[in-house]
């Protein structure tokens, strides 16, 4: 993917202790119709710095009296503004992620590619979001001020609403998404199945300067073992059998955007190596090809499962688990954040009528209870599923806890919702016996949904009218539930 050029030149500092290569990247730069400054060492570098302020910092990691991290790191003590790109050894992952984690906004590898290094200055300049009025004054070199914070762009700003809660944890989550989004450090969300990952990592990608190209996300456990190296990498006609034609992979697909690797403590370990190396190296070999392409993405990737007990298992590769987490997102499951339910019920409510033409209903306080006393281990998917059964069950417009088709606790006595008090001379009721807990909830539902709306059909002879009105619905919602529950009618191929 083409990178456009600027369009207001950058004053760029360059440190480098070999003469060539800081000739090099200079005439590079400056090509580019940006100002350029150079020092061999540290302190020629401070120097230089405490007389003015530059956009973009360039320095290699080893320097004669020093590493280039030392001033990454007071750059960041200082609060200073500009965005720095550190030069590593080759094969050197411990420097790069070092250095990313120091603050850096990218590294580039030695030998350097110069059209990386163009588009790595390119990209940190489009990454500095900033008010009308503050930050440098160019490529003169006169004293400016530190950068200020500006908001994401609209698509970041909606794509953190779409992150529903307001808790204290949910409130710092949306800050980091905001702070890391303007970096190409790797990010791994880690969290419970039903959090909302891919939620995360799309805002991650919204809120950056990457927010124009793709976003390709891939599920690593979905895909077969002897097909993942073609569907990551790409493929060359006659790779193998069945391919007739070259066709790219995930890597050329979010070519300028942002990878989501969901899942991918599921990744085999042949794959793992194989990921590690164009993560280090941004090259990949399509199966069956001869050149390396480079690639241009941003990695970013979640599971939910523990990684760091995985590499001590031999499970997962120690080298990639450290290059992947140079930032980490925590996403806390729904029990830690209970305060967030309620707007979660109604976003969710809002979304499932909007898609089946249903008028939203109204939740009763005492569904609220029920759902907070509710363990909801799947999180934000479950609550989704137990919304579209009491949805598809209520009669009414007001959701009760009876709609959830479960007994409804109170004061420690469970009773069925349609169970009428005992009087003096009444026997005990017998509990009935739990239902067992489905493998798969959302099937589970679906089976449930599925048999109340044949039941219907059948009392109405068919009817999708009579049995629509009859389960509090309009003949819309009613064929929606019908198709997506694939329930056949008379007439249709198949008998039901």
């Amino acid at each position: 993917m083409a990178v456009t050029a600027p369009a207001r030149p950058a004053n760029i500092l360059v440190v480098d202790d070999e003469p060539d290569l800081r000739t090099l990247y200079e005439l590079t730069l400056l090509r580019e119709g940006h100002s350029v400054s150079a020092a061999g060492s540290l302190s020629e570098a401070r120097d230089l710095l405490s007389r003015q302020r530059f956009d973009v910092l360039i320095s290699d990691m080893r320097l004669p009296d020093g590493l280039g991290l030392e001033l990454l790191r007071e750059l960041a003590q200082a609060q200073r503004a500009e965005k720095c790109i550190v030069i590593t050894a080759y094969g050197s992952a411990e420097n790069a992620v070092e250095a990313l984690k120091s603050g850096a906004f990218d590294y580039l590898t030695k030998p350097v590619d110069l059209r990386q290094l163009r588009a790595a200055v390119v990209e940190a300049l489009q990454s500095q979001r900033q008010l009308p009025g503050s930050g440098p004054e160019g490529a003169n070199g006169r004293q400016g001020t530190s950068l200020q914070a500006a908001p994401p762009p609209p698509g970041g700003i909606q794509a953190l609403a779409r992150i529903v809660g307001s808790s204290t944890v949910m409130g710092q989550i949306k800050a980091r998404i905001e702070k890391v989004a303007t970096s190409m450090a790797p990010v791994l969300i880690q969290g419970e199945s039903g959090t909302g990952k891919e939620l995360v990592a799309r805002a991650v990608h919204e809120c950056s300067h990457r927010a124009a190209g793709p976003f390709v996300a891939v599920n690593c456990g979905a895909i077969p073992e002897n097909l993942i190296e073609a569907e990551f990498f790409g493929a060359r006609k006659g790779a193998y059998t069945g391919a007739s034609h070259d066709r790219e992979g995930y890597f050329q697909a979010a070519s300028g955007g942002t990878l989501f690797l969901d899942e991918i403590g599921d990744l085999p370990l042949a794959m793992q190596a194989k990921l590690l190396r164009v993560i280090q190296e941004r090259r990949v070999r399509p199966l069956g090809g001869v050149q390396e392409e480079s690639v241009d993405v941003r990695i970013v990737s979640a599971t939910h499962r523990d990684l760091a007990a995985m590499v001590r298992n031999g499970e997962f590769r120690q080298d990639l688990y450290y290059r992947l987490n140079v930032i980490e997102l925590r996403i806390p499951a729904l029990r830690e954040r209970r305060e967030d339910l309620g707007p979660l019920v109604q976003s969710l409510l809002q979304r499932l009528c909007a898609e089946s033409g249903q008028v939203m209903p109204e939740v009763s306080p005492e569904s609220l209870q029920w759902l907070a006393q509710h363990d909801l281990p799947g999180n934000v998917r479950e609550l989704e599923n137990l919304l579209q059964r009491a949805l598809a069950l209520s009669s009414g417009d007001q959701l009760m806890p009876e709609d959830f088709g479960e007994p409804l606790k109170l004061s420690g006595v469970e009773t069925a919702p349609d169970q009428a008090p005992a009087g003096p001379a009444t026997a005990p009721a017998v509990a009935a016996p739990a239902p067992d807990i489905p493998n798969d909830l959302q099937q589970f539902l679906d089976e449930q949904e599925r048999q109340v709306l044949l039941k219907a059909l059948r009392e109405c002879d068919f009817n999708r009218t009579a049995a629509a009105q009859r389960l509090g619905l309009n003949l819309r919602q009613m064929r929606y539930r019908i198709q997506r529950l694939g329930i056949m009618m008379p007439g249709d191929d198949d008998a039901i």
